[in-house]
Formats: C-alpha cells, sequence, structure tokens
C-alpha cells in the first residue's frame, strides 16, 4: 500500500483547478504499475515521488497521463513541490528531477501557499507546416486566426481563436483530428484567446492521451512564452502574463506565465500558481495476473 494526496492545481480555493494525484514513496515500481494507477485515479496526470539520484534535490518524479508517460508537466511539478514542502517543512527553493531535466522550483512565502517553477527546456518554435483551415475543422470552428506548433519538454499545437464565444464552441471533431496527427502534427492542442494586453484564456485538448480536456495546463503555458515572442510580443527583461483556463469546463484555474527575454532571444519561462489538499489516502500496488 503507498500513501497518496489529492491536490487541485492552479487555484485556491478546492474543487477548482486542475486535479492531481501524487503518489509517495513510489520508488520500485514498475512503469506498468505506474501507469496502472495513473489509469485507476484517471486523473489528467497523477506524479509518483521517488528517491532523487542526486540528495541535493527533493524528489525524482515520474509523471503519467491515464494513457501515457510524459517527461514534463507543470501542475503536477506545483502540486508536488507544495505538497513536499508542507510535508517536509522546505522553504526558499527546491529541485524535482524529471525526465525531461531538472526543475527547479522556487516556494513563495507569506500568505497563500505559491510554487513557480522554471521549465527544463527553453520554448521554441517548431518549423512545421500548419494547415489553419484544417485546425479549424478539427475544432468545428471557422474563426481561427492562426496555429503554430511549439515545444519545451513537451509539444503543443497553438490555435489563436478571434473571441471567447469561439473558444467556448470549440470541442475536437473526428475525423479532422485524427486527420491532423496523420499529417505529424502534435496531439495536444492549447486553443487560446486575448482577453487584454496581458491576459489569455485557454483550452488544452488531448483525447489521444486520454485527456479530452485539461483544467489547466502549466507546461502549455511555458511554452506559450515561444508563441509570444514568434509574434514579437515580448521586449528585452520580464514579461507577465496571466492565463485562465478550465473556465467552461467549471474548473477555473489561473496561471501565471514569466518569460525572460535577453538581446532579444526567449532565454528563460517561468509558472505559478497555488495548490491545495483536498483527499488522502492509501493505494494498494497492482499485482501481475495470469
Amino acid at each position: 500500500m503507498l500513501d497518496y494526496h489529492i491536490l487541485d492545481v492552479f487555484t485556491d480555493r478546492p474543487f477548482s483547478g486542475n486535479p492531481l494525484a501524487v503518489v509517495l514513496e513510489a520508488d520500485g515500481l514498475e512503469d506498468w504499475q505506474m501507469q496502472t494507477i495513473a489509469r485507476q485515479f484517471n486523473l489528467s496526470e497523477t506524479i509518483f515521488v521517488q528517491t532523487p539520484e542526486d540528495p541535493a534535490h527533493a524528489a525524482k518524479v515520474r509523471i503519467f497521463l491515464p494513457l501515457a508517460e510524459i517527461p514534463f508537466a507543470g501542475h503536477p511539478t506545483i502540486g508536488c513541490a507544495l505538497l513536499l514542502a508542507d510535508l517536509r517543512g522546505l522553504t526558499g527553493a527546491l529541485v524535482l528531477e524529471e525526465r525531461a531535466g531538472l526543475v527547479p522550483v522556487t516556494l513563495g512565502t507569506g500568505g497563500a501557499p505559491v510554487a513557480e517553477f522554471t521549465a527544463p527546456v527553453v520554448p521554441f518554435a517548431v518549423s512545421m507546416p500548419v494547415d489553419v483551415a484544417q485546425v479549424a475543422t478539427a475544432l468545428g470552428l471557422t474563426d481561427v486566426r492562426g496555429a503554430s506548433v511549439h515545444e519545451g519538454g513537451s509539444r503543443f499545437l497553438y490555435p489563436e481563436v478571434a473571441s471567447l464565444d469561439a473558444l467556448a464552441r470549440a470541442r475536437p471533431q473526428e475525423p479532422a483530428w485524427s486527420a491532423l496527427g496523420a499529417a505529424g502534427l502534435p496531439g495536444k492542442m492549447w486553443v487560446w484567446c486575448r482577453t487584454g494586453a496581458r491576459s489569455v484564456q485557454a483550452r488544452m485538448f488531448a483525447p489521444g492521451a486520454g485527456v479530452p480536456e485539461d483544467p489547466a495546463t502549466g507546461s502549455a503555458t511555458a511554452v506559450f512564452a515561444s508563441v509570444l515572442m514568434q509574434a514579437g510580443a515580448l521586449a528585452d527583461g520580464e514579461t507577465e502574463i496571466t492565463v485562465d483556463q478550465g473556465i467552461e469546463m467549471g474548473r477555473p484555474s489561473r496561471l501565471r506565465l514569466t518569460a525572460v527575454v535577453r538581446d532579444g532571444a526567449l532565454v528563460a519561462a517561468r509558472v505559478a500558481g497555488q495548490a491545495v489538499r483536498v483527499a488522502e489516502g492509501r493505494i494498494r500496488v497492482p499485482e501481475r495476473r495470469g
């Protein structure tokens, strides 16, 4: 039996934000066992905490969607860091060893607990042709302004829509959605709309990974810095962007993106958010049968 905690991430209110399962003392679990547990929780992501390779780090972690492992994700990073800080009395900063690399996390001081991670890979644009009309069809829309592919530990397709009404109407549509994958485009789509000079609202769809829609996607928010950089929307220095996600799902989430630009180049992306604990318990380690 292993101890686990459920947190709602990128929110300060229980039963909103993005739910996360954190499984503690997960050393020795095989890949199939972690995948089985992730399917059992059936949340967008489950993170498994293991002994770090470097004792100076807080933990080595493995992150699983219901159907696959991923090298890095934002809301598991934030939720896990805040949980470990709470359980262990950690302050200041910590490092998580993720498959994508070392992820430094800064812990906020005073007031509500806040954590901010630095993306392990500086986001960058992927040179890949995108048929905007095909993307619009895959979303059931006609008003998609543009779309591009960007990467930073994970790869996403970023369509921009013209209005919140269009954002609310977006839904993955077959067979057009599968046709995008057949053309080599990412199966994770972060659809966004401008809501202010320094704010956007977004939705993220990844049905092929077992995530019909994600209430808050920290990794996609970090990679979004590359979208802004490509659009010429970032000046030298630090630019903060507020991202609202999960509104249409009834799971409102708020993320803060800080894009760092030096000498005209994006050099770092940081994402901050809060988390609240909502449940805890024990789960049986799966045993192979037959």
